[in-house]
Order: structure tokens, then C-alpha cells, then sequence
């Protein structure tokens, strides 16, 4: 029942996308040895963030969380700004508080872990682990304390960076905050626990998220991670997490600070690193009426920070975070020009771009651990309102859909050949603008073989499907049995099924059943033609254009 309705549902929109894009399908052949095993995949996808703290407890973040836990329980983690922000729970658009510290009128700490408890127990209700940012300063502490509060979107920019983006007027006391906050935490949640979480200072230190000098910065650092490790000796410590990849030359200096120069905090040579997080984010614009996307910028990022950690034979090893990993930058702008975010496009620039970072890590010789989605919900807002979000007012986007795919592949990584494959030089210098990129990931586990494919272009317009053949060597013997997901217009995508129903933004509790029903990952419904036979498999199938499909072979 449920297939008829939605097939009802989406009719008169899936016939409108024929009619703007009745191309004839362009063939596109891959190959894959499954005899041929590389190294292991990665789950590089399993980290996710956003601005809004607070969100994690109410009702719609709560359920996201649930969600994202469940795609790899304990192993999934959530990094959020504001930890250590003055407010009693405040919150609202890149804004969110804890009353962490407090002052008396003789100067005198306070401390209250109440709401960053809450916010960490919630993590761990769900199987998530913090990824912890030390940050930001307290009103009581900062050399700056007024104005404090900024109100997106309605601050003007220079007003959006007040008293919790600067230095702490006492250095020693801002020691002492983290210290106790890192004692807590492993008071409450236990020495083993805390030791797997991640432990870095501030966010993007090299722009406006930080108003003081390069070299105050590196003594906030310094002295947050003496405090953590005081408390956790053990603990997984880094950063900087700093903005567009290497930063200029911020990446390099920080690096070397670690490395040789003189910690802060101890005297000694050095900073603990036991991982390097930078961010990178792609670049859109607006062309002849429609959305273009920056994979190449993305990309660009990723290379450059690559390249400078590569330069230090002693962190060749050193695990590599890339700490927000997105499209663009700002999550919490939203508006009809950035509706790409509700559909396909997004779902499909997640696809292609996340196997070219592990692509870029082997390039340089770098261990890339990470590479975080800073995508989470926006509570209270519209429905679809254009946020980089991975859900909205509950219901989960495609893009999510995404993240379930990763999470069903797992194993050794098979080499995959496209004939439409955009290849990774260019990816980087000009992005995909000529023929689409259509390609694969894929792994093999025993007798399971997972295959993500993708058909991908930067400009966001209609387009021919891709033909696929698919020949898959070197299989164990006799027939799989085959599962294919698909992510496209008619599946897995509850902003089609929104825009089928009329855009409501008061939906009935029937039209959120729907709605609810299309957004989970569907069983591809299309035609896939499959022969086997003498350790060879080849498959057929057809991939619209921002179409992402999973297929899952299991020999007996």
C-alpha cells in the first residue's frame, strides 16, 4: 500500500522532470575486480556538527541524534559551538549558551555543568561521542564582555562576533575552567569513556570567530589542552580547526608551534597533537538563473591542508579531521536560493565528493580519520526552508539518506574504472561543468560486495540519465542475491513528496506520515538487470542525474 500511495504522490512531479529533461540516457561503463582488495574503507563520514548546542535535547535534535546514532553506534560523533557560552539555555540561530562559569562579585568561579551535561548525555543516550570544542569564553572572562550576544540574521556581520570571540583576561582562570570541565566529564562518564572522545580549542581561529592575535590564540591552546590533559592524561587532543584548509600560512605555523616552539601553559618544548583538524568548504553561485556548486573549491581546501601536513614526515601518521566539510559555509542562512540543500543536489554532491577525500588522503600519504558534516536541524523553523540541514521539523532529507548508504559499506576497498568519471585533477582545478561525473565506490567483505554510485554535475539543472553497465570481476561463484537503495525524484525524497502535497507548512498528521514514509531509504523501483555466471557478475541499471543508488550483492 504504502508504494502505491507514494507512486500516487509523486506522478504529476515525476512527469514534469521528464518533460524538462526527455534526453536520451548516455551509456557510461564500470568495471570492478572484486578479487583485487585494497586497503580498508574508512568511515570518514561519521562525524557531524552545528552551531546550536542546545538543539541536541529538544524535541527534533533529540530524534536526529537518535538517527545518526544508529548508523554506528558509539562510533559516530557530534562536535557543537557554544559549550562554554554565559546564558541559561538561551539559544536560537548560530547562538547557544550553557552558564558553564559564572563569577561572584569577588571574582570568585562558578561552575555549572547542568546544561552541558545535559547536551553530552544526550550524545551518549543516542551511542554519539562528543567531539569536544573547548570554546567559547564565558561573559565573565572575556576582555571584552560587552556587547555579548548577537541575533542572526537581523546583526549586522561586524556585530555577530562579540564578547565570546575573545581572549580571556585571565589566562589562568581560563585553565582552570577547562580543567574542571575536563574532570567532570570523566567523573561522570568515566576515565575509558572520555579517553575516546576528541579534544580541540575554539573554532576557526584564523578569521573573525577569534578577535585576538595568532600568538594569543596559540596560549589559549596551549593552556586548554594542559588543562584536559591534567585531567585525562591519556586524552585525544588537537586542532586547530581553523578555516579554508590551510589557512595561508596559519596551518603551517600552528603545526610548527606544536612541533618545536614554546608551550605556554608548561615552559616545555611543544604541544601535545594527537590529531590536526582544519575545515573546507565548497563554493556555489548563482548562473543564468540556477545554483552552480564549488566541488573544485572543496576540493582545493583539502589538497592544500593535505600537502602541508604531508610536509612533516613525524604527523604522516597523525590522524587528520577535517572538522566541517560542507558545500558552502553558512548552515543557518537559508532563502530560495539555497533550496538545493532540500533535494538532490545536495544528496549527490555528499555522494561524489566524500570518496575523492580518502582519494586526496592517499595521494599525500595522510591519515584521514574524519571529514565532519556540519549539517544537523533547525528547531522550530519552516519546512524546507533552504538551511543546510539534515532533517527538517523531524523529517529527514535526502542527504541523510546519504549517511545510511556509507553506513551499510563495509570492508576492503575495490578499484573502481568509470568511463564517466571526472577525474580528480580536474575535480579540483574546474569542477565538474562539461559531461557529469558518474562513478562508484565500492567494497567487499567476504562474500559481500556494496557498490555506491553516483551521477553527479555542478549545475544544478535537468539532465539525461546515465545508463549504467556495471561489470563486476573476479565474484565467488553461483548467483547474489541483490538489494539497490536509491536516492533520486521519486525516491528516498521527502522534499519531492513536501512539494507533491502543496508545500504545507502546517501538515496534517496523514501528510507527515507521508512525508515520513518518503524519507526513509527506498528499495529502487526502476528496472536493474543482473547476470552471473564463471566469477563474473554484470549489471544494468539507469541513474538520473543527481541520482545516488546503493546496491548490496551477497553470494551464499
Amino acid at each position: 500500500m504504502k508504494y502505491f500511495v507514494l507512486s500516487l504522490l509523486f506522478a504529476p512531479i515525476a512527469l514534469a522532470a521528464k518533460d524538462e529533461s526527455s534526453f536520451a540516457p548516455f551509456p557510461v561503463r564500470m568495471r570492478i575486480d572484486a578479487s583485487k582488495q585494497g586497503g580498508p574503507l574508512k568511515p570518514i563520514w561519521r562525524f557531524f556538527g552545528a552551531d546550536e548546542p542546545n538543539y541536541a535535547y529538544m524535541r527534533h535534535g533529540n530524534e536526529l541524534l537518535g538517527e545518526l546514532g544508529a548508523l554506528k553506534k558509539d562510533a559516530v560523533f557530534f562536535r557543537t559551538h557554544s559549550l562554554l557560552v554565559t546564558g541559561k539555555g538561551e539559544h536560537g540561530l548560530k547562538w547557544g549558551s550553557t552558564n558553564a562559569y559564572t563569577e561572584d562579585a569577588a571574582g570568585n568561579a562558578i561552575y555549572d555543568w547542568t546544561i552541558v551535561d545535559r547536551i553530552f548525555d544526550t550524545y551518549r543516550s543516542h551511542g554519539l561521542r562528543p567531539y569536544v570544542q573547548i570554546g567559547f569564553m564565558p561573559q565573565a572572562l572575556s576582555t571584552k564582555p560587552e556587547p555579548y550576544r548577537h541575533h542572526f540574521p537581523n546583526a549586522k556581520y561586524e556585530e555577530l562576533f562579540g564578547g565570546w570571540a575573545y581572549p580571556p583576561k585571565d589566562f589562568a582562570k581560563w585553565e582552570e575552567l577547562v580543567y574542571q570541565w575536563a574532570k567532570h566529564c570523566a567523573a561522570r562518564y568515566g576515565e575509558q569513556e572520555v579517553l575516546q572522545w576528541f579534544w580541540q580549542t575554539w573554532n576557526e581561529p584564523n578569521i573573525d570567530y577569534w578577535r585576538g592575535t595568532r600568538e594569543e590564540f596559540f596560549k589559549l591552546h596551549d593552556c586548554a589542552i594542559h588543562a584536559v590533559r591534567r585531567a585525562i592524561p591519556g586524552a585525544k587532543v588537537g586542532g586547530p580547526d581553523l578555516a579554508n584548509g590551510k589557512g595561508g600560512d596559519f596551518l603551517e605555523a600552528f603545526l610548527n608551534h606544536c612541533l618545536k616552539g614554546t608551550n605556554h601553559a608548561s615552559g616545555g618544548k611543544g604541544t601535545p597533537l594527537d590529531f590536526i583538524s582544519f575545515h573546507a568548504k565548497g563554493k556555489p553561485s548563482q548562473v543564468d538563473g540556477h545554483v552552480r556548486m564549488g566541488i573544485s573549491n572543496q576540493l582545493g581546501d583539502i589538497n592544500d591542508a593535505f600537502g602541508v601536513i604531508a610536509q612533516h614526515p613525524e604527523l604522516r601518521n597523525t590522524p587528520i579531521v577535517i572538522g566541517e566539510s560542507d558545500p558552502e559555509g553558512c548552515a543557518a542562512c537559508k532563502g530560495a536560493d539555497r533550496a538545493y540543500r532540500n533535494g538532490t543536489m545536495y544528496s549527490s554532491y555528499t555522494a561524489a565528493i566524500f570518496p575523492r577525500k580518502l582519494d586526496l588522503a592517499e595521494k599525500h600519504g595522510v591519515n584521514l580519520e574524519g571529514a565532519l558534516t556540519w549539517s544537523f536541524e533547525f528547531e522550530g523553523q519552516p519546512y524546507f526552508a533552504g538551511f543546510r540541514s539534515l532533517a527538517t521539523n523531524g523529517i529527514d532529507k535526502p542527504v541523510l539518506n546519504v549517511f545510511r548508504m556509507f553506513s551499510r559499506m563495509d570492508g576492503q576497498r575495490l578499484q573502481v574504472e568509470s568511463d564517466g568519471a571526472t577525474p580528480l585533477s580536474e575535480l579540483m582545478t574546474t569542477g565538474v561543468r562539461g559531461k557529469p561525473d558518474v562513478s562508484a565506490l565500492a567494497v567487499r567483505h567476504d562474500k559481500r560486495i556494496t557498490i555506491l554510485a553516483w551521477h553527479y554535475h555542478d549545475d544544478d539543472i535537468p539532465g539525461s540519465a546515465a545508463a549504467v553497465t556495471l561489470n563486476l570481476a573476479g565474484t565467488p561463484a553461483g548467483d547474489p542475491k541483490i538489494t539497490r537503495t536509491l536516492i533520486d525524484e521519486g525516491h528516498s525524497n521527502s522534499f519531492m513528496a513536501w512539494q507533491a502535497l502543496g508545500s504545507p507548512q502546517s501538515p496534517t498528521a496523514e501528510q507527515i506520515r507521508l512525508l515520513e514514509d518518503a524519507s526513509r531509504l527506498e528499495t529502487a523501483s526502476d528496472k536493474t538487470e543482473t547476470k552471473s555466471a564463471d566469477g563474473q557478475c554484470d549489471i544494468t541499471f539507469n541513474l538520473a542525474r543527481q541520482g545516488v543508488t546503493l546496491l548490496e550483492l551477497e553470494w551464499p
